[in-house]
């Protein structure tokens, strides 16, 4: 075992008294050390139940003769980060979770891994840190929140939450009201109800053959989840037997298969961003051309919150992801032949699996779309490509054209807005927001719910070189690629430009000649904003474009 360099003979006796400093018997420390990366913390609600995934998960590996060791992993809330200077330490902290696992597992010589997180970054850090390794290993998440319910029976989700600000600022809606959001839209712990990224990052896990059938969908409140955390525990150690390793589960054809159900689940923008960058630790390539063929070739079967009204619980009682594979694999759409964390084929897993109800889980006739829920967008503002949520857009806004109104920082875009700035018609333009510009690609969740909250998601576009959160409607374009503080002409966009917007036909143009661009170019000098010495500079110094997921230069 890989712990006997921690354990086994004489030379290890200086070893062994720390194992015993810890309470272990001889017989706990001759079994399997299984190491449990867990983030919870008290300041997330999706993490703050942790420590219960992880009991259960100490009591399977107990139950199937391993001995467990807990350690932590740091998480950001990007709700709670949003909107202010906390969100630039959103996206970093990827980066710095898939360090912070190898260090430790490798310092601390672990048999095998079972890995707990539930929101945002958490989930593809620790995913990226399980290619790295190679180790036994198993995902088990914390789970989905239960959606919110108002005064008047209707759901609610986090996302709401936003468009009620500017409601509440202009005197759209009552106190009341707006107190009854506040009170309300959250209930309790949990990855936020609707499919933004860690919902959508906890199912791909699933999806991808990381997690046991139901970690994507059940419910974190119920007792199928601790169940659940308990079989996770178990298993691992079959896992570990059985020698199977994340990059026997990650392949080429298993990541097509996590593309595929992303579109056809309208995931958030943000699995554009992390599947290159875990496809790239296995030493695969996802590139923003594969992302839009399998787009074309697939249909949007469900459409949760915040494109529609169900949430996850929604699509869990509706025969959840395994029923979601099985309708995309009798359209040739999704390989069931591969291994998954469960030993077992993905076709064994979804063997007795059935849609309960067509109007969450749609068919290929009845989609909500031919194509998939996001779509890559190129053109002479992003020769590298863009990304946008197509199955949360408007049918209206999916061909636009507008004069650009340009922002340097999302703080000066919602300044414009709540002082009435922004127009029916107009295109926002908010840059120097990318990776690198950022730096850290700030989720910029305000103006686009501000805009949904005007009553503008139906007449005004926004396109930005940062990212989007999951929470995010409308015709909201991420990701453009190179962005300006790398000298993407994104930065030459000047106000009042004609910008063409076509998603049907993935083109994103700004309507000025190549001769002017190229005289603008000349006098073109990209901003450089101060950051302080630490982990932002660090990371603007390492990090690459988007468009290859924003990872580190090797």
């Amino acid at each position: 075992m890989r712990s006997d360099a921690i354990k086994k003979g004489p030379k290890k006796l200086p070893h062994r008294t720390l194992l015993k400093a810890l309470g272990l018997t001889d017989s706990e420390i001759e079994r399997p050390l299984i190491g449990i990366v867990c983030a919870k913390n008290d300041i997330i609600p999706g993490h703050m139940h942790l420590g219960l995934i992880a009991q259960a998960v100490k009591d399977g590996i107990r139950l199937a003769g391993g001995t467990p060791f807990e350690f932590p992993a740091i998480g950001v809330c990007d709700g709670l980060a949003m909107g202010h200077n906390g969100m630039h330490y959103s996206l970093i902290s990827r980066e710095h979770i898939a360090d912070s696992v190898e260090i430790m597992a490798n310092a601390h010589p672990f048999d095998a891994l079972v890995f707990i997180p539930n929101c945002d970054k958490i989930v593809p850090g620790m995913l990226m840190a399980s290619l790295r390794l190679n180790l036994p290993s198993i995902f088990v998440s914390g789970g989905p929140m239960m959606p919110g319910k108002l005064m008047d029976g209707s759901k609610t989700t986090y996302s709401n939450g936003y468009e009620f600000i500017p409601k509440l600022e202009q005197g759209l809606c009552t106190k009341e009201e707006a107190m009854d959001v506040e009170n309300n839209t959250c209930p309790g712990c949990g990855s936020c109800a609707g499919m933004f990224t860690a919902n959508s990052m906890n199912c791909l896990t699933e999806i991808i053959g990381m997690g046991l059938p139901g970690n994507g969908t059940i419910p974190a409140v119920q007792a199928g989840r601790i169940r659940l955390a308990k079989e996770a525990g178990m298993k691992i150690m079959e896992i570990l037997e059985k020698d199977l390793r994340p990059r026997d589960i990650i392949t080429e054809k298993s990541l097509k298969n996590a593309l595929h159900a992303d579109m056809a689940l309208g995931c958030s923008t943000n699995t554009a961003l992390h599947l290159p960058a875990i496809a790239h630790e296995a030493g695969l390539t996802i590139d923003f051309e594969e992302i839009n063929k399998i787009s074309k070739e697939t249909p949007h079967l469900v459409k949760l919150a915040p494109a529609g009204e169900d949430c996850l619980i929604d699509l869990d009682e509706a025969g959840g992801l395994s029923a979601l594979i099985k309708e995309l694999e009798s359209y040739g759409l999704f390989d069931t032949s591969l291994i998954t964390c469960t030993c077992k084929t993905v076709a064994e897993n979804i063997a007795n699996a059935k849609v309960r109800n067509p109007e969450v889980i749609r068919s290929k006739e009845t989609a909500y779309s031919p194509d998939g829920g996001l779509a890559v967008l190129w053109g002479n503002i992003a020769p590298d490509g863009a990304i946008v949520k197509k199955g949360a857009v408007l049918p209206e806004m999916l061909v636009h054209k507008g004069p650009a109104r340009v922002f340097d920082s999302e703080e000066d875009c919602i300044d414009a807005m709540t002082d009435g700035k922004i127009k029916p018609g107009d295109v926002i333009v908010i840059r120097y927001e990318g990776p690198k510009g950022g730096p850290g690609m700030r989720e910029m969740l305000a103006p686009t719910a501000t805009l949904a909250g005007l009553g503008l998601d139906n007449s005004v576009a926004l396109i930005t070189d940062g990212r989007f959160s999951g929470a995010s409607r409308g015709a909201s374009i991420g990701h453009i690629s190179p962005e300006a503080a790398a000298g993407g002409p994104i930065g030459l966009i000047e106000e009042g430009d004609i910008i063409s917007i076509d998603m049907n036909n993935n083109t994103l143009n700004v309507e000025v000649d190549d001769e002017t661009l190229a005289k603008r170019r000349e006098k073109f000098t990209p901003i450089v904003k101060e950051v302080p010495n630490g982990y932002l500079k660090r990371y603007r110094e390492l990090v690459t474009s988007a468009n290859t997921g924003a990872v580190f230069r090797d």
